[in-house]
């Protein structure tokens, strides 16, 4: 019984919005020949992936019935077990058919966000099947800008385009649901594809008839397609199509500076990204805090941090009110030049300012310090701080501790992530199996990769691991 308060006190800690919920909770925990419902499952040994599993169906007493289960609680559960779809589904019946909560348009594109994630692309069709039965809870834009990213970061181009086609059925076929396809393409590096759909459709190709209407010559679709090459890294391509928007005649606005701006600090030519924001101020272009983002970033790597700060006085100056990305470009230009006691002050101004540090924040300095207890006494500094961290904080500080080869501070990360309620990724067990493989610890290794296999983040067995199973049995033989 004391085990099991204490998960439940756990539980109630990593999600504050379900305190109120306690009384259910410790009804399912402590029903005799119940399972629990929802509580987070330990990493430390191998997850069963029976798909029968009943962690959700218990029945709730009567008085629960009727519960008040708010949105938020619902979808910040629903991202605790966004690594286990599985889990996360179960939760999502549960909820409603034992706990009396009324699904939201919301998290239902949450639970369909995550079975896309899984490739399980029928059951996310199921439940927008079910969506169009009920009022509360109508398919939107949102509900399709989520479905064509999963298809689209699965390659899957023409299920995304054949999920378009479908649009009628839901009174979404417009430009902003053509925009959210162009965009997911873009963002996943199918711009080829999104170029083809806009640019090319009078001509004989393999998406002739599945689109047509929409205003394909606007500001903004160039824009996602000008940021698709950017995130390609095709530069000459950018180059290109930053040309081709002057040849067609096409107003290029903030946003296309911003993005080309950008692209020539990334491509290693931060002088470019200067010299373009000359051009906008000559122009009379009155650039926003996003413009002189990239710009003080720009100036910082091509003139020095020293000049950085002289511009973000300027933007003040101007009106131009600095925001937490403002304070995290100068604090990573402070830490990369391993000026760390200016980069404090900087934070110690952010919250004065009224701009309270985010993870980003925290990342600048975890991605330079050197030393493994004080990047540890930042990390505690900063959870108490309220500052919660990511997936991707957890596997940066791990794959760090991974390569200096100090497993101790690996596994107390690791430790943190499973306190705060996270389920870890494909990424997070990647780092920890290459960390125990760097000390030798084969067996250890190898039992976090068959949970990781069993959890749906593998494929197969990494391929190391395998080769010293077989060689250890050979050995045997």
């Amino acid at each position: 019984m004391l085990s099991v308060i204490t998960k439940i006190h756990h539980f109630r800690l990593c999600h504050p919005l379900l305190l109120r919920h306690f009384p259910v909770l410790l009804f399912y925990h402590t029903s005799p020949h119940k399972n629990p419902p929802f509580a987070p499952k330990p990493t430390s040994h191998p997850i069963q992936s029976d798909p029968k599993s009943n962690l959700f169906t218990n029945p709730a007493p009567n008085h629960f019935y009727n519960s008040d289960f708010q949105p938020a609680a619902v979808l910040e559960t629903l991202n605790c077990y966004a690594n286990d779809w599985r889990l996360a589904l179960e939760f999502f019946n549960w909820v409603e058919t034992q706990g009396g909560f009324q699904h939201t348009t919301q998290t239902f594109n949450r639970i369909i966000d995550i079975l896309g994630k899984f490739f399980e692309f029928d059951m996310a069709w199921n439940l927008i099947e079910g969506m169009k039965k009920n009022p509360f809870s109508i398919p939107d834009h949102t509900t399709f800008r989520v479905l064509f990213k999963r298809y689209v970061s699965a390659h899957l181009v023409n299920e995304a385009i054949d999920a378009f086609g479908k649009l009628d059925e839901y009174n979404l076929r417009d430009d902003t649901s053509f925009s959210n396809l162009i965009d997911a393409l873009c963002e996943y590096k199918h711009v080829m594809e999104a170029e083809e759909l806009c640019f090319k459709k009078n001509r004989e190709n393999e998406y002739d008839g599945k689109l047509s209407g929409f205003n394909v010559e606007s500001t903004k679709i160039y824009n996602m397609i000008l940021r698709g090459w950017f995130k390609m890294e095709w530069w000459r391509k950018c180059r290109e199509f930053w040309e081709e928007m002057d040849k067609t005649g096409v107003r290029k606005d903030l946003y296309s500076y911003s993005i080309y701006m950008d692209i020539q600090c990334k491509s290693g030519k931060p002088w470019k990204a200067v010299k373009l924001y000359k051009e906008m101020k000559k122009k009379g272009i009155q650039l926003d805090v996003v413009a002189y983002n990239t710009v003080i970033r720009a100036i910082g790597i091509s003139e020095g941090v020293d000049v950085a700060v002289r511009l973000y006085k300027e933007m003040i100056e101007l009106g131009c009110e600095p925001n937490v990305v403002t304070f995290n470009t100068i604090l990573k230009l402070l830490c990369e030049n391993g000026r760390y006691r200016e980069a404090h002050k900087v934070l110690n101004l952010m919250t004065k300012k009224g701009c309270e540090p985010n993870i980003i924040t925290y990342h600048c300095f975890f991605t330079c310090l050197e030393k493994p207890q004080e990047i540890l006494k930042l990390f505690d500094w900063m959870i108490e701080s309220g500052v919660q961290p990511r997936m991707e904080t957890y596997v940066m500080l791990m794959r760090k501790f991974g390569r200096w080869g100090f497993l101790r501070p690996v596994f107390l990360v690791w430790k943190k992530m499973e306190e705060h309620g996270l389920s870890p990724d494909e990424f997070a067990y990647n780092a920890l199996i290459d960390a125990l493989l760097q000390k030798g610890l084969v067996d250890m290794a190898r039992k976090y990769d068959e949970e990781m296999l069993l959890k749906g983040l593998s494929a197969k067995p990494r391929a190391e691991l395998q080769t010293k199973a077989d060689g250890e049995e050979s050995g045997n033989g």
